[in-house]
């Protein structure tokens, strides 16, 4: 597909595919189109060539909430919390478009506390209040309220202290055990690819590399690039 803003192409004929249960990860500089290729996968930029199928189902320049109600979920790389309300308020906003029983809001409530618990220490505390790292485990904690059937990350890591980087990586490896599907954007190439199964390389709105992790990880294009070996 080729998306972008106005008249400014972003992305250029880009193809990848992710598998049911599978972890995949898109590599690239800043300025590569990482953030607009979710974004258009998501419904929030216009996809202007090319097509997107979700399921089998074609998906392309749907209208953002609609496609979050097909269980798709993008976490953006600002997180886009609302400060002033609570972290329960805004996990309840998570399932919003899913329309959930009482019981099944219940039980999302339950699996995200599972896997964060500290956001249910401090339920009643302004998403505004929390550090960023927390802030990243509510926007995480919110896509998941939703029971998404694919999960979107955009640079989850970004901003964060190294010790905080290493929870976010190990709270994604346990989604992943749990059979999470999730496409990955990422600059901390190392941690993404030591948790995913396959790569793309984005350069310039173009993929210039596809590959499973280890392959890419021994890539020596790759090394230079994005390892600093």
């Amino acid at each position: 597909m080729s998306a972008g803003y106005d008249k400014l192409t972003v992305i250029k004929s880009a193809s990848l595919r992710v598998q049911e249960n599978e972890v995949v990860v898109l590599v690239g500089g800043n300025g590569a189109g990482k953030s607009t290729l979710l974004r258009s996968i998501a419904g929030l930029v216009r996809i202007s060539e090319g097509r997107v199928l979700f399921d089998g189902i074609d998906i392309t320049n749907r209208p953002a909430e609609k496609i979050a109600r097909r269980r798709l979920a993008l976490v953006p790389e600002s997180r886009a919390l609302f400060p002033s309300m609570t972290i329960y308020e805004n996990l309840k906003l998570g399932a919003n478009a899913s329309r959930l029983s009482r019981d099944q809001l219940e039980a999302r409530f339950g699996v995200v506390y599972e896997l964060f618990p500290d956001l249910k220490k401090r339920l009643s505390s302004r998403a505004g209040e929390l550090s960023g790292g927390q802030q990243q485990m509510l926007a995480l904690g919110r896509a998941l309220m939703s029971e998404p059937r694919i999960l979107l990350l955009d640079e989850p890591s970004t901003g964060l202290a190294p010790v905080l980087v290493a929870e976010l990586f190990e709270k994604i490896s346990a989604l992943k055990g749990q059979g999470m599907t999730i496409l990955l954007a990422e600059q901390n190439v190392h941690k993404a690819l030591d948790i995913a199964d396959r790569g793309y390389v984005i350069e310039n709105g173009r993929i210039i590399l596809e590959d499973t992790a280890d392959a890419l990880k021994s890539s020596e294009r790759i090394q230079k690039a994005y390892l600093g070996v």
